[in-house]
């Protein structure tokens, strides 16, 4: 009998559940912002963390319709200006990632293409790189939550 080895790190049910993970994580991050600091308060010159969350928010649904349909069409440019709206928006996209993922056509995953007519690589080097950008993004919003005396949530504390 000819034995098979599975040499997959992950499954696909498990990297949504680590993307969305992550993505819970962010979302404690943005509620633990006062309202008055979350597009106002930055450091350094860089852009506030009202900003980067948008800017995640811009590339996930985005990303992840590019990678079902094959279009890659801009990041949203929906903005939010305020945490309510950012959190509501934020919700919005994550229903969306759930109901986008289970449409991704097996062997996708392999697959090369140029993401947004900019970033060429394989569909699963284009999620890590959204993934990672959530969790650079993220980072710098705890600097900055420290800045402004406030613990930010253990990076720990997230489903698996």
């Amino acid at each position: 009998m000819e034995q098979t080895v599975d040499d997959s790190l992950i499954t696909r049910e498990q990297l949504l559940k680590h993307w969305q993970g992550h993505r819970e994580l962010t979302r404690k991050t943005i509620e633990a912002f006062p309202d008055d600091q979350l597009f106002t308060f930055s450091i350094g010159g860089m852009r506030t963390f009202g900003e980067l969350a948008n800017e995640i928010v811009g590339m996930a649904g985005p990303s992840l319709e590019g990678v079902v349909t094959g279009e890659w069409k801009n990041f949203s440019d929906a903005r939010a200006t305020n945490k309510q709206e950012l959190l509501a928006t934020w919700d919005k996209e994550t229903e969306r990632l759930n109901d986008l993922w289970p449409k991704i056509a097996p062997g996708r995953f392999q697959e090369e293409e140029v993401a947004f007519g900019q970033w060429p690589g394989t569909i699963s080097w284009l999620l890590r790189y959204v993934i990672d950008n959530e969790i650079h993004h993220r980072g710098q919003g705890y600097v900055y939550l420290r800045a402004l005396g406030i613990e930010p949530p253990p990076f720990w504390d997230r489903p698996e």
